[in-house]
């Protein structure tokens, strides 16, 4: 996906890109595979905000994508679009299995998969971009994404455009994989992932360009800590631009937040992580 650049026409327009969308075959979603997404605003169901600086944006329809593919096993699948998709940075695809039901469903789009193509989910499949199979059977050094934590349980991690783990090793009934974060963690070896990178790589190199184009996407404005009063932020106050106060610093609610560590340090899953990420 090349990125587009614009004319200079406005100060708004001058350091925008934007995806050319040369991949999408197909503009209208797949009728039977949506539903409405209701909003939320970052409140939960008393009211109260529990995620800030969430609210607007366009109305979106709720693509259904699957990220089990395990009922559909030994089944193969041709593709019949790939697809834009406004509520993950990814395309998706469309799939039609060749079974008597003729099903049709989306999955994740991961790079040089191509209208027309077939890919199948089994534990023993081919190693083939698209195909999703157990990692017993995905040889070491090979790119994966969309990797399920636990078996059975449905892909769950590496989802987003243009990331990729790979396998580094197998000892007994693990895997070890390097995920996107450059953590190095244990996968049974019963657990599937599809082989390949997730596709729009360029995502990450998008600039927006002006703030109204944020809102767009549901995203509403962040003010500084040290633009507030004390009574608001811990680094509110002061004469002037005085700076934030903090010998470190904090969160609205004085947690740290530059290379504090928040995770439990007896949380269920330490004994997976092998290499933490740097």
């Amino acid at each position: 996906m090349p990125i587009k650049h614009y004319q200079p026409t406005s100060p708004g327009i001058r350091h925008r890109t934007g995806a050319t969308f040369d991949e999408i075959t197909k503009s209208e979603p797949e009728k039977s595979l949506t539903s409405y997404l209701p909003r939320s605003g970052g409140r939960n169901n008393n009211g109260r905000i529990t995620t800030r600086h969430h609210g607007g944006g366009h109305k979106r329809l709720y693509r259904a994508v699957d990220f089990f593919r395990r009922d559909k096993q030994g089944v193969p699948a041709k593709v019949l679009a790939i697809e834009y998709d406004p509520n993950r940075s990814c395309r998706i695809a469309l799939v039609q299995y060749s079974d008597p039901v003729q099903e049709k469903r989306y999955i994740i789009a991961p790079v040089d998969l191509k209208v027309g193509d077939t890919v199948v989910t089994a534990a023993d499949a081919e190693v083939k971009v698209g195909n999703m199979l157990a990692l017993r059977n995905i040889p070491e050094g090979m790119t994966i994404h969309n990797l399920e934590l636990f078996p059975g349980r449905g892909g769950q991690i590496v989802r987003s455009a243009g990331t990729a783990a790979s396998i580094q090793a197998k000892e007994g009934d693990t895997a070890l994989v390097k995920l996107p974060s450059t953590e190095i963690r244990r996968f049974h070896l019963d657990c599937f992932a599809t082989v390949g990178q997730v596709g729009n790589i360029e995502h990450g190199s998008l600039s927006i360009g002006k703030a109204g184009r944020s809102r767009w996407m549901g995203i509403r404005p962040t003010v500084r800590g040290v633009a507030m009063n004390p009574h608001d932020h811990p680094h509110g106050g002061g004469e002037g631009k005085s700076g934030q106060g903090n010998p470190h610093p904090v969160s609205k609610w004085g947690q740290p937040n530059k290379g504090y560590r928040t995770r439990h340090k007896r949380r269920y899953s330490n004994r997976f992580i092998v290499k933490r990420r740097s």
